[in-house]
This record gives structure tokens, sequence and C-alpha cells, in this order.
């Protein structure tokens, strides 16, 4: 339509630009100057109810050229490029209902879904958060915050939403119990979840998300038979659905039967109408062709599944923000400053933390389940809190400025234990997700890219072990291109973003190290595949802990890992991903020369 009128906006809202995405609020007039539209507004409604789409689109449109503010029109015409599939322009209507009427609930929860159902979990939370907060009582705002928060890697938050919601509905509804019951799974409680998702669908059998969600809780439990029947169940409600097909891969895949998982995707690109597989299919194609040895086709599912994602998402690697972060880090902590800035205080009682750093898909997953395997230590997976003190400084400190310049306020007399409290609030939170077990005195935070904060977490912890996994710079690129990934400031769509990113958090590394004292232990994945019980009994002693030979096994270890890398883990160490990036030098090409420094810095090298 936008092609054939240019003169229309470009989100395909069907509105002209300055009455739509170029629109200036401060021109809107009051309310009741279009009370003379309601007419129009309530044929649209009634026309949008029968099912008359076509005439409910031009009234809306002729009553928002006219009034441009007017929530009803809007509303329907939202509803209208929604269900077309106009995901910018739905977008654009529903962010100007919110910015008009900031306490209409329904627009700020369709906004918040939107924003997840894009990737966009960040600030689909922001109007989540605000949700809860003009509608408390409402089930569907706490459900929004458990979708959100368990997606986020927050799934102990996410319960209480879930269950808030279950509590207000006053009925055990089948899709909210379903919902729990993967937030559970996610929690690594599969005998909680397995009980729910029975509930679930007990009580609604034909409800395709309950399946699939079962069905992928039972392959991540490795019962692949008991995902195959669920499956099967969910073939007779859907049959050649694609998103049964995907599960049906995944789990071919996890038994090492790749010829056949392979042809299951080809037979969803076969079926699909556009004649191509999503943004999952592709990159699980990728992995596939991987293992198969057949690395040039690997590369070109991988980068068709990058362009996919940018296509649906928008996302864009935000360099100037992490760049801006950067270069902020190092202007703080230097060891001039550091010299009399003070540390909190050693944790006296209570578990303590053990910071395992490193960039995704660098062997964090590997070490937190070695170490977790250990009697005393608990695996707290990916805690935000790090980030949260980040964002909360301001406000905890009493500063006008932003993090890090708002440690500037631990020089004054009432934020002189500043350190402390924030110590304090992450310990807390720990403590309230339940995330200690009896017995156990230390816990691991692996949560992505903490090295950024590596000051601040030597700041609030001193004595606390940081175990920084490194590994050859290549694989590490090349493993976070063939997965789906947000952290890193979105670094993930392109070989040379993430090497970019991945280069800007080392250095930030090396800056810390260098101008302050740390109790840091690097270790390379590399060196932990060629002599495990050497590297695990390093790791042991610069955590204070006795050896265990259970360390050793980490593949026994029953938790859950909330990461691309959970099957990995479930094996046996081996080598298969040691080096993987020679099978692609030309495809790396772009990027060898910018990492070559580091590569050399760390002791690695390019080898054909």
């Amino acid at each position: 339509m936008n092609a054939l009128q240019p003169d229309l906006c470009a989100c395909g809202s069907g509105l002209r630009p300055v009455r739509c995405c170029q629109l200036d609020p401060r021109t809107l007039g009051p309310a009741a100057a279009s009370r003379h539209l309601l007419p129009l507004v309530d044929q649209a409604i009634a026309s949008h109810g029968r099912g008359a789409v076509a005439e409910a689109e031009r009234l809306c449109l002729e009553v928002l050229e006219l009034a441009p503010g007017q929530g009803g029109a809007l509303a329907i015409l939202y509803q209208i490029r929604k269900a077309q599939g106009a995901g910018p322009a739905a977008e654009a209507l529903v962010r100007r209902l919110v910015g008009l009427d900031p306490n209409n609930v329904w627009a700020t929860q369709e906004l918040a879904l939107l924003l997840f159902g894009k990737g966009d979990l960040a600030e689909a939370e922001v109007h989540a958060r605000n949700a809860v907060r003009i509608a408390p009582a409402d089930p569907q705002s706490h459900n929004l915050m458990g979708m959100i928060l368990t997606e986020a890697n927050r799934p102990q938050v996410g319960e209480f939403h879930y269950r808030r919601a279950l509590e207000l509905l006053g009925q055990r509804q089948p899709i909210l119990l379903a919902n729990l019951a993967w937030n559970l799974k996610n929690q690594g409680k599969m005998a909680q979840a397995r009980a729910l998702y029975e509930e679930s669908l007990a009580a609604a059998p034909t409800v395709l998300q309950t399946l699939l969600g079962w069905a992928r809780m039972e392959e991540t439990d490795r019962d692949f038979a008991r995902a195959d029947a669920l499956l099967d169940q969910a073939e007779a409600v859907a049959p050649g659905h694609p998103s049964i097909l995907l599960h049906r891969a995944i789990v071919r895949g996890r038994t090492k039967d790749y010829d056949r998982a392979l042809a299951i995707l080809e037979r969803i690109e076969r079926q699909s109408p556009g004649g191509g597989l999503g943004t999952n299919e592709l990159l699980e194609k990728g992995r596939l062709l991987d293992k198969m040895g057949r690395h040039d086709e690997a590369f070109a599912a991988f980068a068709a599944g990058k362009r996919k994602n940018v296509e649906l998402s928008g996302t864009a690697y935000m360099a100037e923000h992490a760049a801006d972060l950067a270069a902020r880090l190092k202007a703080y902590f230097t060891a001039g400053r550091l010299r009399i800035v003070p540390r909190a205080k050693p944790v006296e009682a209570g578990p303590r933390p053990i910071f395992i750093l490193g960039f995704p898909r660098s062997g964090t997953t590997m070490v937190e389940q070695t170490l977790s395997a250990h009697p005393k230590v608990c695996a707290g997976d990916e805690l935000t809190f790090v980030h949260e003190i980040a964002n909360l400084m301001p406000r905890m400190l009493n500063s006008p400025l932003a993090y890090p310049e708002a440690l500037a306020d631990l020089w004054m007399g009432d934020q002189c234990e500043g350190l402390d409290n924030l110590r304090d609030y992450y310990l807390q939170r720990v403590r309230q997700l339940g995330i200690v077990e009896p017995g156990a005195t230390r816990f691991t935070d692996k949560m992505p890219l903490n090295e950024t904060h590596m000051g601040l977490i030597a700041l609030m912890f001193p004595d606390a072990p940081l175990i920084h996994v490194l590994r050859h710079p290549l694989d590490i690129v090349l493993s976070v291109y063939s997965n789906h990934l947000t952290h890193g400031f979105y670094c993930a769509n392109a070989l040379e973003t993430i090497a970019r990113h991945y280069l800007l958090v080392m250095d930030l590394v090396d800056h810390y190290r260098r101008e302050m004292a740390l109790k840091y232990l690097a270790v390379r994945y590399e060196d932990i595949v060629d002599d495990q019980e050497a590297h695990v009994r390093r790791m042991l002693a610069f955590a204070d802990l006795p050896f265990d030979k259970r360390c050793l096994k980490f593949h026994e270890n029953k938790r859950y890992a909330r990461t691309a890398s959970y099957a990995q883990v479930t094996e046996k160490l081996y080598d298969g991903s040691r080096y993987r990036y020679r099978h692609y030098l030309k495809h790396l090409a772009p990027v060898i020369p910018m990492l070559e420094p580091a590569i050399a810095r760390l002791g690695y090298s390019v080898d054909g």
C-alpha cells in the first residue's frame, strides 16, 4: 500500500506521517474537541464487531485524520493491524494509546505483549510492571509479568506472579497452569512442573502449546520416549504443525539421529507457505549440519537464521551504548580513585558467591555444572542482581549521578556503608529466591558478561572468587553466531558485532586487572578438556573448597541448566567443540584480523 501511496506513514498504519509516527503530541486538542466524531467511532466498533474489517478500517482512518488522538479509533485500528500481522503499525498505534492514556491497562498490557512477542524483554517488562501498578488485582497483568520474567531468566520472581494470577482468578485455569509448569521447568523443578502439566492437560487436552511445553520439558529432562509420546498427542491435535515438527527435530538431534532430524526440518521448509524456515529452525538446522560435518551448509543456515531474526525483530547492536558504558567504567575504575574508595566488609555468615565470568558460549555453563556437583555448592545460574544494583545504585546511594559515577557518593558520611548495603541487597535477593539449599556454603552466579561489572563486584565482595572462563575467541564468535542470544547489547546477529563486543569486554577485563586488586583466576576451556581433574582441583582450591570427585562427572548433575548449553552439559566431557572454528576459517575471515591481537595475547593461534 505504501509503495503506491508514498505519502502514507512508513510504519504501515494507513495514516499520513504527520498523523502517525511524525505526530507532535503537543498539537493534539482536548478529548472534548472530537466529540462530534463519536458516532463514526461507534460505527467503526460495530463494523469491526460483525467482521466488516474494511469498513471499520475506513472509518478509523477517517476519524484519525481529523483527530489523531481519538482513543476508540486508535484501539480498533490497532486490532486490525495486529490481526493483519502489521507489526510496526500495530506497535506505533498502541504506543500512541499508552502515551495518551498511561492508565489504560488494556493498551499497556497489549504493548507489553507485543514487545514480548518480538523479543524485547527489557521494554516489555517496563510496561508489564506498569500494568501491575495500574491494575494490581488484574490476573492478566500478573500473567504478563510471569511470562516476561520467566523468559528473562528470572523464573523465581515469575513464579510469584503466576501464582498471584491463579489466586486472583480463583480457579485453576489450564493455560495459567501450563505457564507455571514451564516456569518451574526453567527452575529445574521437573516433578512439580510435570504434575501441573498433567493437571492442565486433563482439564484441556487439546491445547497445543501445553503439549509442546510438556514435550520440551521431557526432552530437557532426557526422557525422549515421553517427549515423543506427547508429540504424538500434539500431532493428533494439529497434524503437521511446524512447531511439532521442530520439537521432533530437536528430540532426534538429542538422540543423535541427525539425518532424521534434518529431514524433519526440510519437511517444515517444504510445507511453509512462504517457502522458508524461521530463525529457530534455521539455527537448529545449522547446528545439525555442523554435527554432520557439512560446514559450508551449516554456516549458510546460521547466516540465514540471523538475517531472519533481524528482519522480524529489528534489533541491532547497540554499539554506542556499549562503548559509552565501557568508557565510563574505565574512567571511573582507576587505581588512583580505587585507593580511597571503601570496600564492603567480608560476608561473615551465610552462603557466599562464586562468580563465574565469561563471554556467552565460552564454557561457563560447564564450569557451573562442575562446581555445583560439589555438595557445598548450589547453582545460582544467571543471576541478574549485579545488573539490578547498577541500575538501582543512584537511588540506593541517594546520588544524582548514574552508575558508575554514583559510587562517588560513598565518600559521603551518610553513605560510607553504601557498599555494605549494596552487598546486602544482593544477598537478600539470593535468600528471597531460595537459591541456596541446606548444607551449602557457596552458590554460583554465572550471569553472562558480569565481567563488565567486575570492578563493582570486587567492591561489594572483595573476597569472592572470580573464575573467568576463557576460550579461543574464534570458537566463541562462531558459537554465539550459531545460537539465538540477546546478551551483550544485541551483538549476536553478525560476526563483526560479536567480535567488537568481545574485544570491548576483554579490554575492560584487562583494565580492571591493571587498576585494582582482584581475587581472579583465568581458566581456559581447552585446558579443562585436556586435563579435567587438574583444573577442577585448581578451581575448587581457588574457591577454598576441598576436592570432590563428583565434580569430574558434571554430566550426571541433575539440575537443569537454563542456557543454550543445556544439552551439551548432560554429556561426558568431549573435545568436539574445541577449535571448531577450523572448519569455518573462510567464513570467519572478516573477523580474524580484528581478533588476532586478542588471540595471541591469550596464548592461542589461528590454525587451518
